[in-house]
């Protein structure tokens, strides 16, 4: 794999993401944040990885952003769509506002991406794409109407793209994290975290760097076979 970008790596499991591919040279890595600043240089001086602002609802940016990216480190070969913004809220309580604002962060900064790198990956006919969906997208929990609804999209979105560039030798995947305590998902409110979890097969629940191996798979030779497919990692909690 050559070049690979993260969205949101400066925290949670887009920073176990951007760490785990840094350690696996002679992968060229950058990451996007947008609030913390400071996190942002902590994670660059840790793994070396190349950081670059980015807010998901700008709908102007993420052309130069990958112009950006691949003046610093070369043609993007991989995407991992992470970045992401939650709001809680029974849907009966749930602003237009809010609606708008996770359904444009969600997918619509996540299309946006997919689409500024996918002219280069398809001229190239070489290029892999996973996009960090959510368990909330196959296992209902309140309070989570807008969030779900999104990550539910970014599945059937990750679908259609398989198939439209799967014949340029371009692969597009996801990934189903289960419940993993991260700074997103500090503020759920205990029952659904335990509805999330009331299901793992497994005790040891999921931890960032779980998800992070199975980022890496599909990015990698070893899934040449693999596009369209959405991959569970819930400790067993849908099965």
């Amino acid at each position: 794999m050559g070049a690979v970008l993260v969205t949101g790596g400066s925290r949670g499991l887009g920073r176990a993401i951007v760490e785990a591919l840094a350690a696996e040279p002679p992968a060229q890595v950058a990451f996007t944040w947008n609030a913390d600043e400071e996190a942002a240089r902590t994670v660059a001086a840790a793994t070396g990885a190349r950081a670059f602002r980015f807010d998901l609802c700008d709908r102007a940016r993420p052309d130069d952003l990958i112009s950006e990216v691949e003046a610093a480190i070369g043609p993007v070969e991989g995407l991992v769509n992470n970045a992401g913004l939650r709001r809680e809220s029974l849907l009966a309580m749930t602003s237009d506002a809010d609606w708008d604002a996770v359904l444009d962060a969600n997918l619509g900064g996540l299309f946006r991406c997919c689409r500024a790198v996918l002219r280069g990956m398809m001229v190239r006919r070489r290029g892999v794409i996973v996009n960090v969906s959510s368990l909330s997208a196959l296992h209902g929990v309140p309070g989570q109407g807008a969030y779900a609804a999104s990550k539910a999209g970014i599945l059937g979105l990750t679908r259609s793209l398989a198939r439209e560039a799967g014949r340029r030798g371009v692969r597009v995947n996801a990934v189903v994290p289960g419940f993993v305590e991260t700074d997103l998902t500090s503020g759920i409110p205990e029952t659904a975290v335990a509805a999330l979890r009331a299901g793992e097969c497994l005790p040891r629940g999921v931890q960032p760097g779980d998800v992070a191996a199975a980022v890496l798979f599909l990015l990698s030779d070893r899934a040449a076979a693999i596009t369209g497919q959405a991959l569970v990692v819930d400790a067993g909690a849908s099965a």
